[in-house]
């Protein structure tokens, strides 16, 4: 297997190459965000540099952004290059407030007594009804003679995203579970055969969408260190028809898709194609699994987890 946190030496000397001298401060492109929240850099001569830590002002890291990196023993990001991120940063505000607000009840003042209310604009309401919409309780007073006219009843919110968790994930090889591997792998390292790895969320997909117009799902994963080389590699993703493991051959359904290229140690989200959203849905399809042949495109992959968006 390859080391992709070793090496530093050489990975520090291909940047000095390709930008500059020790303590120089050099453009370079992220290749990837890792699981720890540091990046893998694009260095000129095609190799990577690893799990380069950046500071808590980067925020929103993304593979594809073009970082300021300051060369030494240890390198490290300093900023991100580009536009103004006001605008976007405004808007993920917004987004958040609007969200917020939806999830809040509000009353602006609620009382009682013996007697009448004191002010005026009060109404008797003969009766009172309520119900329960996207989780929130509606009510509704009526009233004799509606003197003042009610305010309008706003619209019913998106519901908000869902996210589900694999109940379980493992690989298989040779039409059995394989007790060598604690994570989903694909491809073959060692020749001793092709893996194919899982993950399985039982029907908490379905029931997630129940009801529901579903917009879209994106999955993430991340791709484990220590695994194949550290170079992009791509996930060869396809469907499965199983809510739990199966004690013998995993059986592949559609695929392969491959939506999702990662480096060692990186993490990123895929978006599932409009049909494989139908299928997981409808519990046609139950679960997503990964599958390659050879050591090109071998790697462990671990995470799973689907975002299920509505409209």
């Amino acid at each position: 297997m390859a080391d992709p946190l070793g090496g530093e030496a050489e990975r520090l000397a291909a940047a000095l190459t390709a930008g500059g001298q020790s303590g120089d401060v050099v453009s370079l492109q992220v290749a990837d965000v890792t699981e720890s929240g540091r990046v893998n850099l694009q260095l000129g001569d095609g190799s990577l540099l690893m799990e380069v830590a950046c500071p808590d002002s980067y925020r929103n890291r993304a593979a594809g952004d073009w970082v300021a990196v300051r060369l030494s023993s240890v390198p490290v990001v300093l900023w991100r290059l580009g536009d103004d991120p006001a605008i976007t940063d405004a808007e993920d505000l917004q987004k958040a407030a609007t969200q917020a607000a939806q999830d809040v009840q509000v009353v602006r003042a609620a009382t009682y007594g013996t007697g009448a209310p004191s002010g005026t604009g009060w109404q008797a309401a003969t009766a009172v009804y309520v119900r329960k919409v996207d989780d929130k309780i509606e009510i509704y007073f009526q009233v004799p003679d509606a003197s003042d006219p009610s305010p309008s009843t706003p619209g019913v919110p998106t519901p908000k995203p869902v996210t589900v968790s694999p109940t379980a994930s493992g690989s298989w090889r040779a039409g059995r579970p394989d007790d060598y591997a604690s994570t989903p792998v694909q491809g073959d390292w060692t020749g001793r055969g092709n893996r194919r790895g899982a993950w399985f969320y039982g029907s908490a997909i379905q029931s997630a969408c129940a009801g529901k117009t579903v917009s879209g799902m994106k999955v993430q994963f991340t791709r484990k260190a220590g695994a194949g080389v550290n170079a992009k590699r791509p996930l060869h993703l396809y469907l499965h028809n199983y809510g739990s493991p199966p004690s013998g051959q995993l059986n592949l359904g559609d695929g392969p898709e491959d939506l999702l290229r990662l480096s060692a140690g990186a993490k990123g989200t895929a978006t599932l194609p409009k049909n494989w959203v139908t299928a997981l849905a409808s519990g046609s399809a139950k679960g997503l699994a990964i599958y390659a042949s050879g050591s090109s495109d071998y790697m462990a992959v671990t995470g799973g987890q689907i975002t299920i968006t509505f409209s």
